[in-house]
């Protein structure tokens, strides 16, 4: 390679590099505010916590939601909503929260156990349709991360191509240069991958809605009218896929394919 094209590279390099490390420790300007919200949310769950202690169920339930209506969300405000629920004997409104605790961290051990419990009490047991092993596969390691996880994972694996790129124009050694290719390489495909993850975690999360069923019974119909014929009853606690909207109905899916429209005040949305 000429030694002024190497420069240039090496220039460029350096210059991406640098920007990388200024994004990374660029100063938060919002971080007042949030550190402000944030002391306020840690008070009401505080309170919370001491009304569940108390066995007051109904007033814990009550803080935790001002702490959600206060624009603060988080695995552990959801949990513990779950678990008010759950004491309150209010099935559905407690997977709904167990849910929404999972889709933020899917890999929460206490959330998946406590879900598991409420789930075992639900009265409808829905057989999901056979899926392929190698889209089970799929869908296990999408499962990993939240959004934000598989972001993180996208920007590790960004900066880690950077640093081999730099690493193999900076280093005069052949053999540090032929493992930085090793490294380069590895971190391209693993940067492709995260970043395809990333791309279907986004597109579910703006396009596929999921909600849970909150009333103790309710009734499916063929269409959207409330004088329709009943197409099957669903209860409590039971989690259906959301479809299409007309006016207050909801077209939900079942696991096993079944497919119904359902009144809006029956289900909440995760």
């Amino acid at each position: 390679m000429p030694e002024n094209m190497e420069k240039s590279l090496s220039v460029v390099m350096t210059g991406a590099l640098l920007a990388v490390v200024i994004f990374m420790l660029a100063p938060n300007t919002s971080g007042a505010a949030e550190a402000m919200s944030k002391s306020a949310a840690e008070e009401l769950m505080s309170r919370g916590n001491q009304y569940y202690q108390d066995k007051q169920y109904d007033k814990a339930i009550e803080a935790y939601q001002q702490v959600v209506n206060s624009g603060y969300e988080g695995v552990s405000v959801y949990y513990n909503l779950g678990d008010a629920f759950y004491r309150e004997g209010k099935l559905g409104y407690a997977i709904l929260y167990y849910e929404k605790a999972l889709r933020i961290s899917p890999g929460d051990n206490d959330v998946i156990h406590n879900l598991k419990i409420a789930n075992a009490r639900t009265v409808d047991k829905i057989d999901a349709l056979p899926q392929f092993f190698v889209f089970q596969w799929w869908e296990d390691i999408l499962a990993l991360f939240s959004v934000t996880g598989w972001t993180y994972a996208s920007y590790l694996f960004y900066i880690l191509l950077l640093l081999s790129i730099g690493l193999y124009f900076f280093a005069r050694r052949p053999g540090v240069q032929r493992y930085s290719v090793y490294l380069g390489l590895v971190s391209f495909v693993l940067l492709i991958v995260a970043g395809s993850l990333l791309t279907v975690k986004l597109n579910r999360e703006a396009n596929v809605r999921s909600a849970i069923v909150i009333e103790q019974a309710a009734t499916v119909k063929l269409s959207p009218d409330p004088t329709s014929n009943d197409a099957f009853v669903i209860h409590e606690g039971l989690k259906v896929r959301e479809l299409n909207r007309v006016g207050d109905w909801i077209e939900i899916r079942l696991q096993d394919g079944k497919e119904g429209w359902i009144q809006q005040s029956d289900i909440a949305t995760i």
